[in-house]
């Protein structure tokens, strides 16, 4: 498909994506929405926020002195005296229905169902008893503690050296103590470590050796995930990675290619922002974001959601962002396995004919 076409493509479904909002927006007002009619909108929109993430959402809330903040979208604030939410880089107020269907992306009517069809919803009678209830105790923070480390870590770096990671990225690692070998329930695992500003752990992961485990240590906080850091301090470029082994393996990469670059490269341990948005908040110095996501479906979706959400953000608006999924295989580390063999070949091909010119 030629550019032009593209464009028309999109400018076709643009209009047409209006079109519909549109004529949803008159069929709400006159109470004829498909699937839905206009008092279970209203009781969608009068659903308790609070309680449907609580339920459904455990986790992506974090207190903010007397009020609850949202991890992924932390301009969305939960004001706890007046009980409503508010939408800061919007500058409004938003409601359950709001929610879903502007942040969670659900239509209209998946999102009446969600709602009203389960057990959250409004009761006056507990928002009064809840008032005049003493606020309850909020729960202590699970303690935090890293895996004991085993004394040699010959299965672990074996591991990351047959995932094509070199032996220069591996030392770098244990030098930062980023990374070590451990045992969970019996089975080797490795170890990535994320530390704060001060270099004290606070968040690992561990991967499995031999088996598919893949596990963050109880207590870890994912606003430090693991970040393999630049070479020279005071870099103003993160790469981000889904996972820790395709931080390394674009380290590698770079040793193996030759190309200049120094910077961070953060995991964010699967595909929420929280440890993006927390890394830029602790770096305000950091001027350019490269999103690299796995080359899927899920992965672009995900890097096309988080610059958005960076350029929507006031506070990360002078932040360039770009995408740049593998051109090869899915992930990173498939991309650096894919090079290895080439340069195996490449080898293979020169010896083979100095072999032959010297008979």
């Amino acid at each position: 498909m030629t550019c032009t076409a593209v464009r028309r493509f999109r400018a076709s479904f643009s209009y047409h994506r209006r079109k519909e909002a549109k004529h949803d927006e008159s069929e709400i007002r006159a109470g004829t929405m498909p699937g839905v009619t206009q008092e279970q909108i209203e009781q969608a929109r009068e659903s308790d926020l609070f309680a449907y993430i609580q339920s459904h959402e455990p986790g992506v809330l974090k207190r903010d002195g007397a009020n609850y903040r949202h991890k992924e979208h932390d301009s969305l604030v939960y004001v706890t005296g007046k009980d409503y939410w508010y939408w800061n880089s919007r500058g409004r107020r938003i409601n359950a229905l709001d929610y879903l269907i502007e942040i969670r992306g659900y239509g209209l009517v998946d999102a009446v169902n969600r709602l009203i069809g389960g057990d959250i919803q409004r009761e006056s009678s507990y928002r009064k008893s809840a008032a005049t209830s003493p606020p309850k105790k909020e729960p202590e923070k699970k303690p935090f503690y890293l895996p004991w480390a085993r004394r040699c870590a010959t299965s672990a770096v074996s591991y990351l050296q047959r995932r094509g990671i070199s032996s220069d990225v591996i030392r770098r690692c244990f030098r930062n103590g980023l990374f070590y070998e451990a045992r969970y329930h019996g089975e080797p695992v490795c170890v990535f470590v994320g530390k704060d500003d001060a270099g004290k752990a606070k968040f690992a992961c561990m991967r499995s050796i031999t088996g598919n485990l893949r596990k963050d240590v109880y207590g870890s906080d994912k606003e430090f995930s693991f970040c393999y850091p630049p070479r020279n301090p005071g870099s103003r470029h993160v790469a981000v990675f889904e996972a820790p082994i395709d931080a390394l393996s674009h380290a590698t990469l770079q040793d193996l290619e030759g190309w200049k670059w120094d910077g961070y490269r953060l995991s964010l341990g699967g595909t929420s922002h929280v440890a993006l948005t927390a890394f830029l908040e602790r770096h305000p110095e950091i001027k350019r974001v490269t999103l690299y996501m796995d080359n899927d479906f899920g992965g672009l979706t995900n890097a096309r959601k988080i610059k958005a959400m960076l350029h929507e953000d006031q506070r990360f608006k002078h932040i360039r962002v770009g995408v740049n999924p593998p051109r090869i295989g899915k992930d990173y580390n498939e991309k650096l396995l894919y090079t290895r063999e080439q340069i195996r070949d490449r080898q293979l091909q020169c010896r083979q004919k100095q072999a032959a010119v010297s008979i």
